[in-house]
């Protein structure tokens, strides 16, 4: 799980390069929605702030390997970053990753327990829950907009080696 959670490249790019039986991208939802504390504190903006919330399952054949939740302010959705609220079924990675001057802020590793309102949605699709997944979040500097990614690896990528 290590070499995932500290990959520093782009974790579609590691994901389908590691992944044998196709990969795909479900869109799980797309609204306007707030930031939890932990997420406005890194955007820099108080938790009533709007922000595209995207979420996002990651496939390799039937397994879902990672969870995704995305926030954009709203206020970015003015200028560049406007085409990320196009996405549908595409990776955000590939976008991001492709642009030159996007810069990766900072990251956060944690350990996620089904006290954390990320691990239910996370894990909502699976029979039996884990005790515990990780996951991480990242700040990026996209063309002047923040934007904040949540990548929660469930089950199934622990299977893997990398």
């Amino acid at each position: 799980m290590h070499a995932w959670l500290r990959d520093p490249g782009s974790l579609t790019r590691s994901v389908v390069a590691s992944c044998q039986e196709g990969f795909r991208v479900e869109l799980i939802r797309q609204t306007r929605g707030e930031a939890m504390p932990g997420e406005a504190a890194l955007l820099a903006a108080g938790a009533s702030q709007a922000n595209l919330v995207r979420e996002v399952r990651l496939y390799c054949g039937r397994q879902a390997w990672v969870f995704a939740r995305t926030l954009i302010p709203l206020r970015s959705l003015r200028g560049p970053a406007f085409s990320l609220s196009r996405l549908g079924q595409r990776p955000l990675g590939a976008v991001l990753f492709s642009d030159p001057t996007t810069r990766r802020m900072c990251v956060e590793v944690a350990r996620i327990t089904p006290r954390h309102r990320l691990f239910g949605r996370a894990t909502d699709h699976l029979g039996v829950k884990p005790a515990a997944i990780y996951g991480r979040r990242t700040l990026f500097d996209y063309r002047g907009d923040l934007i904040l990614v949540n990548e929660l690896f469930l089950p199934d990528i622990g299977r893997l080696r990398r």
